[in-house]
Formats: structure tokens, sequence, C-alpha cells
């Protein structure tokens, strides 16, 4: 039987595992899911449609599956999903999602410290630490293996990419390419999370590939789709090397580090360019 203290509330309709520990003060909606080896230590709350996968552990204060603070949420299904064996110290909030059918994910072995807030729309990959008071705005992407510096907040709609590392007090307003160093405010690259990589048992080749990927890109003086075509051209094609540009490829907010001025200016190029080619 699970363990729950007399002084818990779960509701009617919680799915709870036989060995799930719930300590003292905690409230559970009736439409949560507690895997097996869920421990919460108490005073915690947990509602909406969420679910706690095996092994999570959540600490006194953690309130989780509320209702997003996106005033355009109209009453929608929305769901929370936490990966196995990730914790959550104290005082975590995780909202809920806004739009129907929407979720917000937090992956496995991830670890939350003190007072770090994930918004409506977010996706947090496998293996990311967000230190204490680090928060994420609505529909953020943080990647895998991704670690976030304390008191940074990461603007809406913003990405980061796998393996980078987030220095603390640091404002995110752009994207953040893979595997890549940085912070402050404004926030400025200091090269690749090379420690960050070694441990993570990138090989020394591969790193040195990514450096040549990076210098082209930011240090190059070439504009950012000229810096793309470049690494595509000259820096062998192995796996991290295209994560790289496709991750680049992909911003909508721009890459942080370069000016929105260039990338403005390059989209309108472009644009030029569809239309002249358009048919009459």
């Amino acid at each position: 039987m699970p363990s729950i203290h007399p002084t818990a509330i779960i509701e009617e309709g919680a799915r709870v595992a036989y060995d799930v520990v719930i300590g003292p003060y905690c409230v559970i909606g009736p439409n949560v899911t507690l895997e097996k080896g869920v421990t919460l230590k108490g005073h915690v709350w947990i509602e909406g449609h969420t679910t706690l996968h095996e092994g999570v552990t959540i600490y006194p204060g953690a309130v989780i599956g509320t209702k997003t603070q996106d005033k355009k949420f109209q009453g929608e299904k929305t769901f929370v999903d936490i990966g196995k064996n990730t914790e959550i110290r104290e005082c975590c909030t995780i909202n809920s999602s806004c739009q129907e059918g929407t979720t917000v994910k937090v992956g496995e072995n991830c670890l939350l410290m003190a007072y770090c807030h994930v918004a409506h729309n977010c996706e947090v990959g496998n293996d990311v630490i967000m230190s204490n008071n680090a928060t994420l705005a609505g529909h953020v992407i943080v990647e895998d293996h991704v670690v976030i510096g304390g008191l940074s907040g990461v603007h809406q709609f913003c990405r980061i990419g796998r393996h980078a590392m987030v220095g603390g007090m640091s404002r995110i307003s752009h994207d953040i390419p893979p595997f890549t160093i940085g912070g402050g405010m404004p926030y400025r690259l200091g090269g690749l999370n090379l420690i960050g990589l070694k441990r993570r048992g990138i090989p020394l080749q591969t790193r040195k590939l990514l450096a040549a990927a990076f210098r082209l890109l930011y240090r190059s003086g070439l504009g950012v789709k000229d810096a793309l075509q470049a690494i595509e051209a000259t820096v062998e094609p192995i796996e991290e090397v295209v994560q790289f540009l496709q991750f680049c490829r992909a911003s909508k907010r721009g890459l942080i580090g370069l000016t929105q001025e260039e990338i403005v200016v390059e989209q309108k190029e472009e644009e030029t360019a569809k239309q002249a080619l358009a048919p009459a």
C-alpha cells in the first residue's frame, strides 16, 4: 500500500501507485497520476491532468499543474508530464498548458532547484539542470543536457540548444545555439561548453569541428546565411554539426549574440528573392 500521511488529501479519481510516498499536507487532484516510486515530501500541491512518472521526487512548497497564467486560457483540457527520476525542489511552480490538448513537459533525470518556474507550453528535455530561481516563460524549449544558472530568465518562445550552459543572472531573449556557453545581461557567448562536452564524453575531434562551426558563425564577420552556408561547405557534417546547423536555421526569434538588424535584413533579402521568382 502507498505510504500516505493522514493529513494528506487525495481526491477521488487520482491514480496512485502501490509504493508512492505522500508526506503531510499534500493535496492531490482527481486527474493526477502518480506512478511507482514517486515521493512527495510534504506540503505539495498537484492538480490538473498531471502525470508524475516513476521515481519523481518533489520537495515541500512545490505547486504542479495549476492553471496557466496566460490570459488567453479559456478552460481547455491541457496536461503536465514530468519524466522519470526528475527531482523538483522547494517551492517550484510548473503551470499547465494553454490550448486544447497541449502539454507542458519536463524530461527524465532533471533537477529543478528551489523556486524555479516552468510556464505554459514549455518543453524541457532530459538531464536538464535549472538552478535556483531560473524561470521559463511560455512556449520555451530547452533541449537535453542544458544547464541554466540561477536567477536567469528566458523570454517566451526562445529555445536553448542541447548541451548549452547558461550562466547565472542571465537574460535570454533569443535562441541559444547548442553546445555553447555564455551568460550575462546582455548575453555574451564565450564559445563552446567544453567542460560540459568533455563530461558527456563528446570526443576531441567532434569538439574541434563544433569549434570551427562556432567560429564561422560568430567570429568570421559573415552574415548568418553566409556563415551557415560556409559551415555546410567546409565543416565535416557529423551528427553534432548537422544539429548545430538545423537549430540555427530553424530559429524564429533570431540567434543570441547576433544583431537583430542583420537577421531582419537577411530575411527581407530572402523575401525579395522569392517575390522576384514568383510568376507574374
